[in-house]
């Protein structure tokens, strides 16, 4: 992977990431040179099926140019998700089966193509976010005083 363009902190520490994919997006030329710039944000962002078909639900995409942007532009419009079909498959077993989430963990450019990173993911339970936490709460201790 090269050029990372953005980032979801948080879904690492909501989610346990079991697997991942990549998976291309449909995106308009306007939105193609935002997201080249990093305007995009995939914070609160997940994946979900719609007719057999898989789509970016919740991702920001800022304006590249708010004067040239249309006026009837949704930052966060749901994108498709391009994947092979026994890939889809794949997933959507995963998503009925076994109840996991899919939920976007990258967003970079490779080669020419913007591609996002879906991880298959299980949402964790609270005192897992606690036990990580406590660690870095514990770590955080340690350097300081190894520090000083």
């Amino acid at each position: 992977m090269s050029n990372i363009l953005a980032t979801n902190k948080k879904a690492f520490f909501d989610y346990e990431v079991k697997e991942t994919v990549e998976a291309g997006i449909v995106l308009k030329g306007y939105e193609v040179k935002a997201v080249k710039k990093s305007h995009i944000s995939l914070n609160g962002s997940y994946a979900t099926f719609h007719k057999k078909e898989l789509f970016l639900i919740n991702a920001t995409i800022s304006e590249y140019q708010a004067k040239n942007q249309p006026k009837s532009y949704d930052k966060t419009a749901s994108r498709k998700l391009l994947l092979k079909k026994n890939e889809l498959e794949d997933l959507w077993r995963e998503v009925q089966e076994k109840r996991m989430v899919l939920i976007p963990l990258k967003a970079y450019i490779k080669g020419n193509i913007v591609k996002i990173e879906i991880g298959i993911c299980r949402p964790k339970k609270k005192y897992d976010k606690r036990e990580v936490l406590k660690r870095k709460a514990v770590d955080k201790a340690i350097k300081s005083s190894l520090k000083n």
